[in-house]
């Protein structure tokens, strides 16, 4: 079995790597380990494994074909009949409201008047206006292309303007990082960054936002969306891999059966991304909606039990065990 997650993070080495293996000369070529002239690990263990995973179920979809197979989307379509998506877990425990000893104050899908609190906090600590009605949109993420964040840094004047808020925890691109503190320092009350890696104001934004922010151009799983919607804060996500597979978009029809838990728009656009903002902004005006989408969205069981289950029947699978029961 090879299991995978970012096809964007191969380790692809030197091509006089191969003999030093102690591989046969015909292992380097395009039924082997070769790849555009270099040796490939990844594509050895996709080759030749009785089995492969990766992190979603429609990830395992978009890398089968350019760009997202990078690459590999030949190897991995003629190998698609051996192929499963199992989506990733978090640690429920450490992501809890209703325990988080990170918080300003703990709540749960019964007590969401609490979570009140929280936004109180994280205002007051990054300097923002104290303002309960001003719809505060978080950020905690890689600040790089692939995690879409040069779409939020562009838009940062625009939700300043609606009037706003939007709290950036990060680190990663110089100029998608500046562009970050040019916004700060142009809208000292309304945008906050802190460049860096903080666990426990990762935490506190998941708990005082009241969106959260994953533009992704792709993702392959993805924990905060996951995190966002155990601590009601409904995420506006790209309709891409994972966030696919653990997020039921806002469409009227999943907004009137109480089972929307988000917003996901198609593509990695600034107007796409700001017309499922708008949609956002349509929904928190109305409170008792706003509210059922929050509940919906805790409602969810992402831990890895039931991921757990899937691993443990794939196994079963692979060394004749059945179904795994």
């Amino acid at each position: 079995m090879t299991t995978f997650h970012n096809l964007a993070f191969q380790g692809v080495f030197d091509g006089d790597l191969t003999p030093l293996l102690g591989l046969p000369h015909e292992a380097f070529g395009i039924e082997g380990v070769e790849f555009y002239g270099r040796t490939s690990f990844l594509k050895a263990g996709l080759m030749f494994a009785d089995a492969l995973s990766t992190v979603s179920h429609t990830y395992a979809f978009e890398i089968q074909r350019a760009p997202l197979g990078m690459g590999l989307e030949g190897v991995l379509a003629k190998r698609r009949d051996v192929l499963t998506g199992i989506l990733n877990g978090i640690d429920d425990e450490a992501w809890d409201p209703a325990s988080d000893a990170l918080l300003e104050a703990t709540y749960d899908a019964t007590t969401l008047a609490a979570k009140a609190r929280n936004k109180a906090a994280l205002q007051r600590d990054l300097g923002l206006d104290q303002r309960h009605d001003r719809l505060l949109f978080g950020v905690v993420s890689r600040l790089t292309a692939q995690k879409g964040s040069d779409l939020v840094a562009a838009l940062a004047d625009r939700i300043a303007a609606l009037p706003a808020q939007l709290v950036v925890l990060g680190s990663g691109d110089a100029e998608i990082t500046a562009s970050f503190e040019r916004a700060a320092h142009m809208h000292p009350r309304a945008i906050a960054k802190k460049i860096g890696f903080d666990e426990a104001l990762a935490h506190r934004i998941e708990a005082g936002a009241d969106c959260f922010l994953m533009p992704s151009r792709f993702e392959p799983c993805g924990l905060n969306q996951m995190y966002s919607q155990r601590y009601g804060t409904p995420p506006i996500a790209r309709a891409t891999g994972g966030l696919v597979d653990s997020i039921i978009d806002a469409t009227p029809q999943s907004l009137r059966s109480g089972t929307a838990t988000g917003f996901l728009f198609p593509d990695a656009t600034q107007e796409s991304l700001w017309s499922a903002v708008e949609r956002a902004l349509d929904v928190y005006a109305q409170p008792r909606q706003w509210q059922a989408l929050q509940r919906a969205a805790m409602a969810r069981d992402f831990g890895w039990r039931p991921r757990a289950r899937e691993y443990v029947t794939l196994y079963r699978k692979l060394v004749g065990g059945g179904d795994g029961g």
